[in-house]
C-alpha cells in the first residue's frame, strides 16, 4: 500500500535518529505492560497495529496491511485466540476510500468485528468523553496514572 501515512512512516523509520515529537503513532507498548494484559485477558495471537520489529504477537498487521481493511474475526477463528491493539491516535486518514487511521473508525471496525466473533483488547487512553470511546465494551480496566511507553525498535 502506498499512501501518505505509510510513506511518512517509511521516511521516519529510515532516519538515523529521531526527535521524540516525531515518533507520533509509533510508540511501543512496554513488554511488562503487554504481558500483564495478556495474562489477564489473553492469550493474544494477533497484534492489530504494529510493524515487523515491534509486534507483540507472531501474527500482526502493519500500517501497510491496514488492519481496518481486514476481517479480524475470521483471522482470530483461524488463530484460536484474542487480538491485542495499541492503536494509532493520529487524525483520521483514508487511502482509496478506506480509513487507515482515526480512533472513531478503529472503534467502529472493532465493534463490527466483535459482532462477528472474537475477543479484542485495546490499550487506549482513558478519554471517556471522546466520540470514539467504546461505551459498549464488554469489560474495561484502568491503570492509575500515566503509562510509560517505549521508543520503537527500528
Amino acid at each position: 500500500m502506498s499512501n501518505k501515512y505509510c510513506q511518512a512512516l517509511a521516511e521516519l523509520r529510515n532516519k538515523s535518529a529521531h526527535e521524540l515529537k516525531e515518533v507520533g503513532d509509533q510508540w511501543r507498548t512496554p513488554d511488562n505492560i503487554y504481558w500483564g494484559i495478556n495474562a489477564m485477558f489473553g492469550p493474544f495471537v494477533l497484534d492489530l497495529f504494529s510493524d515487523d520489529e515491534n509486534a507483540k504477537c507472531e501474527d500482526y498487521y502493519t500500517a501497510e496491511d491496514n488492519a481496518l481493511a481486514h476481517d479480524w474475526a475470521d483471522r482470530l477463528a483461524e488463530l484460536n485466540g484474542a487480538a491485542f491493539g495499541n492503536p494509532p491516535y493520529s487524525r483520521a486518514s483514508q487511502h482509496e476510500g478506506q480509513y487507515i487511521t482515526g480512533m472513531r473508525y478503529i472503534m467502529r471496525h472493532t465493534s463490527a468485528m466483535r459482532d462477528k466473533g472474537g475477543r479484542y483488547v485495546f490499550l487506549i487512553k482513558a478519554a471517556t468523553s471522546a466520540v470514539w470511546w467504546p461505551d459498549d465494551a464488554a469489560e474495561m480496566a484502568f491503570f492509575r496514572g500515566r503509562l510509560g511507553v517505549e521508543l520503537p525498535a527500528w
